[in-house]
């Protein structure tokens, strides 16, 4: 064999020798910290006990038969009220006619009904006092010049129509039901 090929067979016996030592040294995982996440995560926190819950309401007594006369069953009434006369006067409105619908964004569409512009605010807020005293759901809008009343939303526009009629006999006021938005 020739001096050359000696050497290449030492070299490359030298080579794996030393691989053979050193590879399982650096491939033990002793130098690589991240993979000891375990040891820096907390043990698990102790589930606490499920809480007893108590029924705390009463049972009801049996109504199933109506009550002997001579306990008779006291039933206790509100007071009507103001806005309970006003609702009660509404006409009955058949949903099927006047659902509320969707505009091109899906939002729904709601109406209100603008009674009133004042140039002077405190005009407007007397007006609303007075209807607010009255049962109804009034609110005013500030805008560059004028001060709006307006009366609703409502989404049912056929609703609005009668409290329009109704609120032009009671204050002498005209109305616009106008599309209600927000800003």
């Amino acid at each position: 064999m020739k001096e050359q090929h000696k050497k290449q067979l030492i070299g490359l016996a030298a080579v794996l020798v030393s691989a053979l030592v050193l590879f399982p040294l650096l491939l033990d995982g002793s130098g690589y910290r991240e993979r000891h996440l375990q040891d820096r995560i907390p043990p698990a926190p102790e589930m606490p006990e499920p809480a007893q819950v108590k029924q705390g309401s009463e049972v009801l007594p049996d109504t199933s038969k109506p009550a002997p006369p001579s306990q008779p069953a006291v039933v206790a009434v509100p007071a009507p009220t103001l806005r309970d006369a006003v609702e009660a006067a509404d006409p009955t409105i058949d949903a099927t006619q006047d659902t509320p619908a969707l505009d091109e964004q899906q939002i729904p569409v709601a109406w209100t009904l603008q009674l009133a512009s004042f140039r002077d605010e405190a005009n407007a807020r007397a007006l609303r006092s007075e209807l607010i005293g009255d049962g109804y759901k009034v609110y005013i809008r500030n805008g560059p010049d004028l001060v709006r009343v307006f009366v609703g939303p409502d989404m049912q526009r056929s609703r609005l129509e009668s409290l329009q009629a109704r609120l032009k006999k009671d204050y002498a006021l005209d109305g616009m039901i106008v599309r209600f938005s927000t800003q």
